[in-house]
Order: C-alpha cells, then sequence, then structure tokens
C-alpha cells in the first residue's frame, strides 16, 4: 500500500517536472519536421545523462535536431566538425605559452561545453576519438598535468554518415560501447517532405528561444533516477541482455552462429536508465515493459557484434534484437 501511495506521490512529482519536456517537444516540431524518434532519442539522453551516436545518409536533419534542442536550453553549444587533420587538441584544448606573463596558460577547448556535437565523427583518426570519448567517460580533461571538471550536465551527440567509407575511421566497438544510443535516422514520409519543401522555401527560418535551463534538466534527472522498477522489470532487461550473449538458453539456438560478442553490463545499465527516462516523458512514475521494448534497438544495436557468417547472410543487429524481444518472455 506504502509503494502504491509513493508510485502516486512520484507521478505528481513527474507531472510538475515534465512539463519543460513538452515545451522542448513543441520547440523541436516547430523547426524539424517529423523524425519524432530523433527528438525522444535526444531527450531520453539528456535526462539519463547518456550520449547519443546518431546515424543517417546526408541531409536528415541531425546536425539541425542537436542544434535546435541546444538552442531550446538555456545552456552552453560547441561543435566540432571532425576531419582528417584534427588533433587531440583540438577538441580538449591545449597549453599556450603568454608573453605577458611569461609562462604556459591553458586555452580549453570546445569540449568545455554543455552540449558537444562532434560532427561526422568517423571522419577524425583513433587519436582524436578516444581523447573525445576519454572526456564521454570520465567527464574530466586533463591539459598540461592539471586536470578540469567539465560542466554539467555534459552531452555528447555525435553523427556519423554510414554511406561514405573513403576517407572515414569507424569507430572501434569498445569505443562505440560508450554511446548509451546509437540512433538509425531513416528518411521522411512523403507528405512530411512536403512539408519540408514548403517551409524551406517560406524562406526565414522559425526563431528558436531557450525554454528551460540547465538546473531544470538537472532537476528532472534526480526525479529519473526515483522512476519505479519492479524486480519482474529488471529481471526481463537482465533477460534481453543475456540472450544477446547466450542466445541459445533463450530457444534461438539459429543466432549463435551469427553473434561474435554480446552485450555488456554497460548495456543492462543503459537499458535501465534509458527504460527509466521513457517512463518519465510518458509522464509515468514506475517502468512497464513497453518502456524496455521501446528503447532496446537504440541501446543495443551498436552493441551486439557481428559474425562474418552473419555479413554473409545479410543478417543485421537490428534483426537480432527483434528477434531476442520476441522471444524473451515479456514479465
Amino acid at each position: 500500500m506504502a509503494e502504491a501511495i509513493d508510485i502516486r506521490e512520484l507521478n505528481i512529482r513527474i507531472e510538475q517536472q515534465s512539463s519543460f519536456v513538452t515545451n522542448l517537444v513543441a520547440g523541436m516540431d516547430r523547426v524539424i519536421v517529423g523524425q519524432k524518434h530523433l527528438v525522444e532519442s535526444l531527450l531520453i539522453g539528456m535526462l539519463s545523462d547518456g550520449h547519443i551516436l546518431l546515424e543517417g545518409v546526408p541531409g536528415l536533419a541531425k546536425t539541425l535536431a542537436i542544434k535546435t534542442l541546444s538552442q531550446l536550453v538555456d545552456a552552453d553549444y560547441s561543435r566540432v566538425q571532425f576531419t582528417p587533420d584534427l588533433l587531440p587538441a583540438d577538441v580538449i584544448g591545449t597549453m599556450i605559452y603568454s608573453q605577458k606573463d611569461e609562462k604556459f596558460q591553458v586555452k580549453k577547448g570546445p569540449v568545455f561545453a554543455n552540449f558537444v556535437l562532434a560532427d561526422e565523427i568517423n571522419r577524425a583518426p583513433a587519436k582524436v576519438q578516444s581523447a573525445l570519448l576519454e572526456a564521454m567517460q570520465e567527464k574530466q580533461v586533463t591539459i598540461g598535468g592539471e586536470t578540469f571538471q567539465l560542466p554539467n550536465p555534459f552531452l555528447v551527440m555525435a553523427t556519423q554518415n554510414p554511406v561514405e567509407q573513403e576517407g572515414t575511421y569507424p569507430l572501434p566497438e569498445a569505443q562505440v560501447d560508450r554511446f548509451m544510443l546509437k540512433v538509425v535516422i531513416d528518411y521522411p514520409t512523403l507528405e512530411e517532405e512536403k512539408l519540408i519543401i514548403r517551409g524551406n522555401l517560406g524562406g526565414s527560418a522559425p526563431e528558436v528561444r531557450p525554454v528551460t535551463t540547465s538546473e531544470e534538466i538537472l532537476k528532472a534527472r534526480s526525479v529519473v533516477r526515483e522512476v519505479y522498477i519492479d524486480e519482474k522489470i529488471e529481471q526481463y532487461i537482465a533477460d534481453i541482455v543475456f540472450a544477446t550473449r547466450y542466445p541459445d538458453r533463450y530457444g534461438l539456438k539459429d543466432m549463435k552462429n551469427y553473434i561474435s560478442f554480446g552485450g555488456s553490463p554497460r548495456a543492462s545499465i543503459n537499458l535501465a536508465k534509458a527504460s527509466r527516462a521513457y517512463a518519465f516523458i510518458k509522464r509515468r512514475g514506475y517502468v512497464v515493459p513497453e518502456d524496455v521494448r521501446a528503447v532496446a534497438h537504440d541501446v543495443l544495436r551498436h552493441r551486439i557484434g557481428m559474425t562474418y557468417e552473419a555479413e554473409a547472410s545479410n543478417i543485421t543487429s537490428e534483426e537480432i534484437v527483434s528477434k531476442i524481444i520476441n522471444k524473451v518472455e515479456v514479465p
């Protein structure tokens, strides 16, 4: 009974805290046509303190979506265009000699912002990628023997183009794992395409004004952490992740030859966190199996290693996640 009252209380608090979600979604809708899943994923990442990797062909408003979100939140935003000649110092910062003071001074790089857009992350060599990914994991940067904490909230939203292979350095599996979500963006529908044409021919882009602050987001994050996850849901999350490692235990013997490695414990943690954020967006104080299923593809698609056999059979990690979700028993 006490639990029921707690959840009722939590629902009221979520109702109060999540009002800014409506404002953010409305602000995004004014600039971006369609792409509901993309907007939802950006909000999940922001509310659960996780970084996002967006993948899609050029021109699908990946950069625009991230830029719009950062304009809607009254916070610092920086954009790094990744190129093959980029150096780690261009991202995290470096020591510069000041002739006036006759000593070295720290010049902070673009990573010192609340929202960092890493545009076309797969265009920079491994050295630069690892410098950024260390900042993402540790939330700190070391320049010239001194350690600096990154601002809070700190969110990296990286984009990559799956079409071009020339002049790109694909992110290694261990580094891709640092991203909470990998969101694959598809083309708009025919109706949406017509609205995009109409909007762009109209001339001026809609003005974007902040509708919330970074303090508001930090408050909302503390409420998201209180969203109730039942033991049965925990078991369900663990079963889904375990099915990526040992598919034969879950009646998916044919999948065994297609998976070289499954999701790490990071997959389970992020699946739980993303489910909580999704429940919060839907204004609920508890997680239901539908929340887990809604975020499972984005959390798991980049965490499953595919064998050569899978590639030869044109089997994708997407299909494997779908089969696992359909097979694992729902509580």
